[in-house]
């Protein structure tokens, strides 16, 4: 059997944290920017493109 590769999970965690981080600057910052010219901060675009519509026909049992 293999031996894990522990160092390369870390840091596989280490950078996921870090982007995360780096996004909700990100986002700070944008809301932020908006709250000092007066405008509402719109939901990110990436957000819009993560949602799936559900298709209840999908969701009902085939009978199977």
């Amino acid at each position: 059997m293999a031996k894990p590769n522990y160092s390369f999970e870390k840091r596989q965690r280490e950078l996921a944290k870090k982007k995360k981080k780096e996004e909700k600057e990100k986002e700070k910052a944008g809301r932020k920017l908006a709250a000092e010219h007066g405008v509402e901060a719109a939901a990110p675009a990436d957000n819009a493109s993560n949602q799936v519509s559900i298709d209840p026909a999908a969701m009902a049992p085939s009978g199977r």
